[in-house]
């Protein structure tokens, strides 16, 4: 960014915004109650928006701010079409991150004093001491950064991440304590989305966890009433699990795999047949198994060997049946969380190994042909997925191919790691499966075809993977008996559950990709007691399909998120031991975690203002006189199910049914806006549980769903550790808050990656403050502007834009799409005003200017409301414009706007022909003058298309009409064409004629088909001819029917598409003398042409003295004596002493011979001389 000169328009934007914060906020505009007669109740034209709370351990950034503007434009609009609007704002702080980091601070502390003093950089070490059996792989796979490692930036240490947001050390040792981050930064939040001029009533604003009593008792009563309806269970399910924290991991709780769950392998038990290696030595007269993981059972009728990295490290460890498994430790690890060991989380390790100790080694396999395999070296194996033991299926699979191929035509490979002739030559692939076009052996036939030379060729090799993989599952059929002729995707359970039955293999669980816990630690797939809201009940499941199918979800990729993340949802743990939250109410050993709490709090909110009053840990006193532990989970039934009874409370009934009226009147959520992230997990919950708890009442249930993708910063992912990073504080400070707006709304609207710049945030501030002064002079200058009809083509041009620019705002509001709606109601209105005031040479209307002004103020108001407030108090309204409504669009004349629009063409036409005019001619040696500037015009229009072109569209017409709109190939029409006699000597021209129809076709539809235009060009250009003129500098313009033309501008003449011709007039030269004193306007020649008048005169002096602006001021005289008059020295103040006005009929001869001009008026004819004067009055 370059820098900026100066802050004067910023700061005129920032001194309005705060103003007009003022005045909202005294005027209370934004709070908003249920009506409270049963008639406005019935009238339930309402709008509740909301936007999932964002997580308190930090400050708002653009990314929040984006997602949330999306809420608050959306608020804006309905405001204006007159329905009651909320948009309540709540601050999460359920969950681990701000325990974790609090505790984190402690430890600082307790390590390195307070202040604390850090070690140089390359001293520090991890905090989390690794144990020999506990070693973290970085998943290589995984370059970006998580979410939560980019908000930290490049701080190692939580107490520099704390300083970087500017608190100091007395201040950073009070945020050891959790509860502080709760005092902390829901107070900045609410400040600062105050400065961005949301649209929230913050009465019904509050934080979660059970510091707040009414919440709390509002999540018990929804857990409760969830656990009667059988939707929470408890028992063992695999989760994705902190051994660390020691509890489940969810999203929230991650600093990187976000979304990332458990992956379900088989375990392949391939026992090790005696004699041992010699390192094995020790396990003689033990079960010892190499266990591989597969997603492939039902290809292990194809094993010829089992493949092991003979450099990686592999452990011997005891299962808890006794027997010996050998993989890494990483999967073992995984293994110890999953019933595998005698003790939960401890892997009881026999021996530690490498790789090359079992090279060799003989093993008895399942479901293959093969008696006994072999253990063979594969370089390629990584360590972060499976358990670095991989079983080996050339015939399917071509890494396990080329790899075989490779040791057995290499003999000194085999030497190198002590493999025999026997362990390897004997062994071919055995055909398991058919897969259409590539046969029984698809592994070794793709790598022929690819020409795959060796187990090195690693992006052939990935291409190969890539096309058999999914083919061979899905449209594979089995070869091997018992299984002969069925579907590969059929058979891949049954196949597992009998090998399981048979005690050949076992389910193994890991992450789908690695899980970092925000406590650093690398997660494991653990078997938990736990209690889990069972998302894949069939019945639940539906009944959530049931809430999808009604739901507006804005486009067809949030559409198919949703459709595929019910599909694929399951049981999700509800609880935890660590972090912020609400007990489970009947086991309070548990907390119930951040994507559990969050689900129906949009309930909350229209009762929130009621309990708390605006006092957001629910602390304070409440409005209705009620205290927490009145709510009882009766209560809480009879004020969210209509059909709950009265219950036993001490709460006045009025009160209870206040509150009721309030849920009733605010529910449904018409909208709420969200990151496309939230589908699979938050989004999808929402509608779960809104089934869940409102079962027969599909009228509470969500109608509206708007998502948007992530937001990059300059064309740049957001981070702070690069410095490419904006908080909402930062982005208001730099650009203002409509500053910042005006690019939120320009950023992008659909679920890709929109995109923040600067540049035009900048360029907003530039454009808004353009607008108000615009405004401002305007109001200044309102008497000088046209009165009278509103009749001119431009007037009516002018009129039909706005009110179509209104429409197709409008269009772009309800739709939610926001680039558009400011392209529609800010861009292209302001260039229809600037269209306007060129082409208006008559001056414009000052009934149009005022109503456009009204009318772009109230197009922009849900995008810059402070700007716009200010404007429409300009226009002397008292009242807000957050109490007015959205304006009314009067008729749309297409037609008219058409033509408006081939008037631009048609003058953008004509300057690149002047230009071309002017252009020196080519090939003539010496002779490079360019030609003199031309003084007149003959534009040619016509009526019709010359014969051949009739011809051509009649024919492409009547296809387009058969064929119900669409043309058939070129080659088709080019036929038909010929065939024409009368077309035979244009075929050359004809095909690039139908080629422009084609395109023109595609831009403009089916109009452009028609054989005669649907305006008059000629009417259109002679009312405009003066600003034609005047904007190609010419003396006169003919405006003439190419029928009057020769043949040549006949043939090139067509509707639409107008033919000119340029020419320079003679004229004699004339002195123009200004007497005037002190005017800045001086002599001047300019040429007099036969049949010029007073007007011409005067344009043409205006084009070469730029100091002559209003031609209507200006007098045009002659001396009364021609000759003597110039000799004479004008008398101060008495500058039309001696001449005579040159009337509107007068018309100017020429004698070019003699260099003479003549006037003649009512039959007079005198000579001028050689000079006139002009005044200015």
């Amino acid at each position: 960014m370059t820098e900026r000169k100066g802050t004067a328009k910023l700061d005129f934007l920032r001194k309005i915004e705060v103003e007009i914060q003022q005045k909202w906020e005294k005027e209370k505009v934004f709070e908003c109650d249920a009506p409270t007669t049963p008639e406005e109740n019935q009238n339930k034209s309402k709008y509740f928006a909301t936007f999932p709370y964002p997580y308190m351990n930090g400050k708002l950034h653009l990314g929040h701010t984006f997602c949330l503007s999306k809420c608050d434009f959306a608020m804006g609009y309905q405001r204006l079409k007159g329905k009651q609007c909320l948009f309540p704002f709540g601050l999460h702080c359920t969950g681990m991150p701000i325990k974790a980091c609090a505790d984190k601070l402690k430890r600082e502390m307790e390590l390195y004093g307070n202040p604390p003093q850090f070690p140089d950089e390359e001293e520090v070490t991890e905090e989390k001491p690794k144990t020999a059996d506990e070693i973290v792989i970085k998943d290589k796979a995984k370059g970006k950064k998580s979410k939560a490692a980019a908000k930290a930036g490049g701080s190692k240490f939580q107490w520099d991440i704390m300083k970087s947001l500017g608190l100091t050390d007395k201040e950073i040792e009070k945020f050891a304590n959790a509860e502080h981050w709760l005092d902390y930064f829901p107070p900045l939040a609410v400040e600062d989305l105050k400065k961005m001029g949301v649209k929230v009533d913050w009465r019904r604003s509050f934080i979660t966890t059970d510091i707040n009593p009414f919440y709390d008792s509002f999540v018990r009563w929804q857990f409760v009433t969830l656990k009667e309806r059988k939707r929470i269970k408890f028992g063992k399910r695999y989760t994705i699990y902190s051994p660390k924290d020691g509890q489940p991991c969810m999203d929230h709780d991650r600093q990187t795999g976000e979304g990332v769950g458990p992956q379900e392998y088989t375990l392949i038990k391939m026992k090790m047949v005696e004699p041992y290696p010699v390192k094995l030595s020790a396990l003689k007269g033990r079960n010892v198994y190499l266990v591989a993981a597969t997603l492939r059972p039902e290809t292990m009728f194809g094993q010829t060997n089992c493949w092991v990295r003979p450099d990686m490290k592999y452990i011997a460890f005891e299962t808890a049946s006794g027997d010996v498994f050998i993989c890494t430790q990483r999967s073992a690890r995984n293994m110890g969380y999953q019933g595998f060991t005698k003790e939960n989380g401890v892997v009881p390790v026999v021996m530690q190994i490498i790789g090359q100790d079992i090279l060799g080694c003989a093993l008895s396999a399942p479901l293959t042909s093969n008696k006994t395999i072999y253990a063979l070296p594969m370089l390629t194996i990584k360590e972060d997925k499976g358990t670095g033991v991989v079983s080996s299926v050339p015939s399917d699979s071509p890494d396990d191919f080329a790899a075989l191929r490779d040791i057995k035509k290499k003999q000194a490979l085999r030497e190198k790691y002590g493999i025999e002739d026997h362990m390897v030559l004997p062994f071919e692939p055995v055909p398991i499966i058919e897969t259409p076009g590539y046969g029984g052996l698809s592994a070794c036939l793709i790598c022929d075809e690819l020409k795959i030379q060796s187990q090195n060729d690693r992006e052939k090799l990935a291409e190969a993977k890539e096309r058999l993989y999914l083919k061979g599952f899905y449209e594979g059929i089995m070869l091997v008996d018992g299984f002969k002729g069925k579907k590969v995707q059929d058979v891949k359970k049954p196949i597992q559950k009998m090998m399981v039955d048979k005690g050949e293999a076992l389910i193994y669980m890991e992450p789908e990709k690695q899980v970092i816990s925000r406590s650093a630690d690398e997660c494991v797939v653990a078997l938990c007691d736990q209690w889990y809201l069972d998302y894949g009940d069939k019945e639940w499941k539906q009944q959530a399909m049931n809430a999808l199918e009604p739901l507006e979800t804005f486009c067809d990729e949030t559409r198919k998120n949703f459709e595929a993340a019910l599909a694929w949802l399951q049981e999700h743990a509800c609880s935890r031991t660590y972090g912020l939250g609400t007990r489970l109410p009947w086991d309070e050993q548990w907390l119930i975690e951040s994507l559990s709490d969050s689900t129906i709090y949009m309930a909350y909110y229209t009762v929130a203002h009621l309990l708390q009053g605006g006092v957001l840990n629910g602390q304070g006193p409440s409005p209705l006189g009620i205290r927490p532990e009145h709510m009882t989970r009766e209560v809480w039934d009879y004020i969210f199910f209509k059909t709950a009874p009265f219950p036993k409370t001490t709460i006045p009934k009025q009160h209870l049914q206040k509150l009721r009226t309030e849920f009733e009147y605010w529910y449904p959520v018409d909208v709420r806006v969200s990151g496309k992230d939230l589908v699979p997990n938050h989004l999808s919950y929402y509608l779960y549980n809104h089934v869940a708890m409102w079962p027969e009442d599909s009228g509470k249930w969500p109608k509206a769903v708007r998502v948007n993708g992530h937001l990059l910063l300059n064309s740049e992912k957001m981070s702070k550790s690069t410095g490419n990073f904006l908080t909402l504080t930062q982005a208001i400070t730099k650009f203002s808050a409509d500053g910042m707006r005006l690019a939120l709304a320009d950023a992008g609207d659909t679920v890709e990656d929109a995109n923040f710049v600067e540049a035009m945030a900048d360029a907003g501030i530039l454009r808004l403050y353009t607008w108000v002064e615009w405004v401002k002079e305007m109001i200044a200058n309102q008497n000088n502007l046209r009165t009278g009809p509103v009749d001119t083509f431009n007037d009516r041009v002018f009129a039909s834009e706005m009110n179509s620019g209104i429409l197709k705002t409008e269009q772009h509001y309800e739709r939610m799409v926001y680039k558009d709606a400011l392209k529609t109601g800010f861009f292209e209105f302001q260039a229809a005003k600037d269209k306007y005031r060129e082409l208006a040479i008559e001056g414009m209307h000052r009934d149009l200017v005022f109503q456009f002004i009204e009318n772009q103020t109230l197009l922009l108001a849900p995008i810059c409301p402070h700007l716009c407030e200010y404007t429409w108090s300009l226009l002397g309204k008292t009242d807000s414009l957050m109490k007015t409504s959205w304006p009314v669009a009067g008729p749309v004349d297409e037609i008219l706007m058409r033509s408006s629009q081939y008037l631009m063409e048609t003058a953008h036409d004509l300057r690149l022909r002047l230009k071309a005019y002017m252009q020196p001619p080519k090939n003539k040696k010496g002779d490079n003058k360019p030609p003199v500037k031309p003084s007149h015009c003959t534009v040619y229009v016509a009526k019709s298309y010359p014969p051949w072109q009739h011809s051509a569209l009649s024919l492409l017409g009547k296809h387009y009409k058969n064929n119900i709109g669409t043309l058939p190939d070129n080659k088709v029409i080019a036929v038909e064409l010929g065939a024409m006699p009368e077309l035979k000597k244009y075929m050359k021209r004809l095909m690039p004629f139908v080629a422009m129809i084609k395109e023109n076709l595609e831009k403009s539809g089916p109009r452009v088909l028609d054989l005669e235009l649907e305006f008059d060009e000629r009417a259109v250009l002679l009312e405009n001819i003066v600003y034609l003129t005047n904007s190609l500098e010419l003396d006169h313009i003919d405006v003439l029917f190419a029928s009057e033309a020769d043949d040549k501008v006949k043939e090139d003449c067509c509707p639409g598409k107008p033919f000119s011709v340029f020419r320079s007039e003679p004229g004699v030269s004339v002195s123009l003398l200004n007497p005037q004193p002190s005017n800045g306007l001086f002599s001047t020649r300019i040429d007099i042409r036969q049949g010029d008048t007073k007007d011409s005169i005067i344009r043409r002096l205006s084009k070469t003295n730029r100091g002559v602006k209003d031609l209507s001021k200006v007098k045009l005289m002659r001396y009364e004596d021609p000759v003597l008059g110039p000799r004479r020295v004008p008398v101060l103040g008495k500058e039309e002493q001696g001449k005579l006005p040159i009337s509107d009929k007068s018309v100017f001869h020429i004698n070019l011979e003699d260099k003479k001009v003549h006037l003649s008026d009512n039959g007079l004819k005198v000579d001028i001389g050689d000079t006139l004067i002009y005044l200015v009055q």
